[in-house]
């Protein structure tokens, strides 16, 4: 998988105003912060440097879990018409990006974000990629967590967000979330153990509020993996020639593990 080339192009373009080591050493720091499972998008964004760095490479993966879950709700919803989303967390609107390139249909954006760093760097790459309908959206500067309820969507997405915060917060914010979804809600966390077990708590939370488990799941019973195992999926998706040069690394793909 690929990010689309309007996409690329306005990494490409952000990018090319920092110099190289300055970004190496920033996406060190984000690696860093990944891998010992810190956000790595919150705390961790200290500057521009941090942002682009994400953008870079963490961005295409993220994008491709994204892209692989909604290609999934296509699939198994192929009757009902997605026509807005809601993005909860957005960061750079990535969740936006991938469902432009899957629901057709797709009209209205609402991204909600607490630094207003990312929705700089979410609008300035809406427009330099000329992505009309991101450029477009409407991009709220807000705390979730002080959000009592959400406007009515038709998708509705926390991507890779939720799990930064405390477990009380979550469940209010789900709950409001869920609220919201005229048809579906989206939550991606990563392919660990802890992002699992989030998943897992707040498929228990969405069952009881009278929802019914799209996918992974083939069933609305408990879940039977152990306390010491996860669910996860990977998705392979392309490395550009910046994210190798960032990462120092050599193969032209990676596989992004998520749950």
């Amino acid at each position: 998988m690929q990010l689309p080339p309007q996409l690329c192009r306005a990494i490409e373009l952000e990018t090319a105003q920092y110099n190289l080591q300055a970004l190496t050493q920033a996406a060190t720091e984000l690696s860093e912060n990944y891998r010992s499972q810190r956000s790595a998008r919150g705390r961790c964004m200290a500057t521009a440097a941090h942002r682009l760095a994400y953008a870079a490479v963490r961005m295409p993966a993220t994008f491709a879990a994204a892209h692989a879950v909604f290609t999934a709700v296509r699939r198994l919803m192929p009757e009902r018409r997605i026509t807005s989303l809601l993005d909860l967390g957005a960061g750079p609107g990535t969740a936006g990006w991938a469902a432009l390139e899957v629901f057709d249909a797709v009209q209205q954006i609402t991204l909600v974000d607490q630094d207003e760093g990312w929705i700089r760097t979410g609008k300035s790459l809406a427009r330099t990629g000329e992505n009309v309908v991101l450029a477009q959206a409407d991009w709220v500067y807000a705390n979730m967590r002080a959000i009592a309820s959400f406007p009515a969507h038709d998708l509705v997405v926390s991507s890779y967000a939720l799990g930064e915060m405390e477990p009380t917060a979550v469940h209010a914010i789900v709950q409001a979330a869920w609220a919201a979804a005229r048809t579906a809600m989206v939550i991606i966390e990563p392919g660990t153990m802890r992002g699992f077990e989030l998943i897992r708590l707040l498929r228990d939370a969405l069952i009881a509020l009278g929802g019914h488990v799209l996918a992974p799941c083939p069933h609305q019973d408990v879940c039977p993996m152990s306390t010491h195992d996860w669910c996860h999926f990977a998705q392979r998706f392309a490395r550009s020639a910046l994210h190798r040069r960032l990462k120092t690394g050599t193969l032209g793909y990676e596989d992004e593990k998520f749950s």
